[in-house]
């Protein structure tokens, strides 16, 4: 799960699927294309709105995503069409590409729609981004 800063998006991704998944048979992680906040928690907001709905984010801290991150991962989902892009540049070869989706196209097939950031508005846009990771980790989950 990638986001910009990985305090967000990206962390509600991992806490919402790490809670749909078997642990002992999945891994999931997060991270940021970019290393503003490498070593911090997820956003209070992000923290709170998955203490809502059950979900502890506190074990998280941000990271920045790596080349690594392609040996690492069998899937790696964007969140947005610029962190999309920002992990192509990072990629190897033709395998490392065809790792990286954007993560709603599991709803919406081939849309490229961006699950917006939430970051400079209120709750409520943490609540509605929630809503939206929850819907497309089912599919994922099932998937798994």
């Amino acid at each position: 799960m990638v986001c910009l800063g990985n305090i967000c998006r990206s962390p509600l991704a991992q806490g919402i699927l790490e809670s749909k998944v078997d642990p002992d048979k999945v891994y999931i992680d997060s991270a940021g294309t970019a290393a503003y906040h490498v070593g911090n928690l997820p956003d209070e907001r992000s923290i709170k709105v998955a203490s809502k709905y059950g979900l502890d984010l506190r074990h998280q801290r941000a990271r920045k995503f790596s080349v690594n991150d392609f040996d690492t991962f069998d899937y790696i989902y964007a969140m947005d069409s610029s962190n999309y892009q920002n992990i192509l540049l990072l990629a190897r070869n033709k395998k490392d590409e065809e790792k990286v989706q954007m993560i709603l196209n599991e709803v919406y097939p081939n849309a490229n729609k961006n699950v917006p950031d939430p970051y400079y508005g209120g709750t409520d846009g943490f609540e509605k981004v929630y809503k939206m990771l929850d819907d497309v980790c089912e599919i994922i989950a099932r998937k798994l």
